[in-house]
């Protein structure tokens, strides 16, 4: 009878279905390249500046190409509207219609914020891919806004990537990050991002309301609402000149 009972036994585990295999973390950071990462995008978003003495709402356009290629104007309010932002590569230019200047960005300039938001200039050219930029490990899993999340440390592999280290909550079924920690080499904290909602967008998961916030300002943070996107949009390679700062672009 003893020997019946093992051999059942046995025959039940052998016939159970076998755990999921957990993806590694590199097959973690691709997934989330693979999301977040698109041919061509064009958007217009709402930046909420929580100070600490006002809150400021700025609207905004931008068109994108690759991880390369980035056009940005401000269309309200009216004081800053016309302000423009280019991105080529690891350059960034940015125009002021009231004095009719273009200004280069680059050095510690790229520390300072955009418009006095939790933005800086060196997060606008920060648009490179995860798997390409940073070393990563599994550490954990939690819930965050009520979806399982695996949660990963990462490591920059270059001395040029602005952050050091980062800390990732992502959304173990959509791949999308809805919480994070950024971090310089000394270990000390210097921004958080956290996802509000996302959105479902042309068979991609979009961050649609995140909160950005420097820790060392004062203040409630950035909020970012996407108004709307578009994915693999046709941009004219115009717009991606710095002849283009100084006109329209393109509706």
């Amino acid at each position: 009878m003893k020997k019946i009972i093992i051999l059942l036994y046995l025959a039940l585990a052998l016939a159970a279905p076998a755990p999921a295999q957990t993806l590694s973390a590199d097959q973690i950071l691709d997934r989330i390249d693979e999301n977040a990462v698109a041919g061509n995008r064009i958007s217009v978003t709402e930046m909420i500046i929580h100070s600490r003495r006002a809150i400021r709402t700025l609207k905004l356009k931008s068109w994108v190409q690759g991880e390369d290629k980035a056009f940005t104007e401000f269309l309200e309010p009216a004081r800053e509207r016309g302000t423009k932002m280019l991105k080529l590569g690891d350059q960034l230019w940015t125009y002021s219609p009231d004095a009719d200047r273009m200004i280069s960005v680059s050095g510690h300039l790229l520390r300072q914020s955009v418009m006095g938001s939790d933005l800086s200039y060196e997060d606008m050219l920060e648009d490179r891919k995860l798997r390409q930029a940073y070393e990563a490990t599994v550490v954990g899993e939690e819930t965050i806004i009520d979806r399982p999340c695996w949660v990963l440390e990462l490591k920059a592999k270059a001395e040029e990537v602005a952050y050091y280290s980062r800390k990732i909550w992502v959304d173990r079924e959509r791949f999308v990050l809805l919480r994070e920690v950024r971090f310089a080499k000394s270990g000390r904290q210097l921004k958080t991002l956290e996802v509000k909602s996302v959105i479902r967008v042309q068979d991609r998961w979009v961050q649609n309301d995140v909160v950005f916030k420097d820790a060392l300002k004062a203040g409630a943070g950035t909020e970012f609402i996407i108004r709307s996107i578009e994915f693999e949009a046709a941009i004219p390679e115009f717009l991606f000149t710095k002849a283009s700062l100084r006109k329209e672009p393109a509706p």
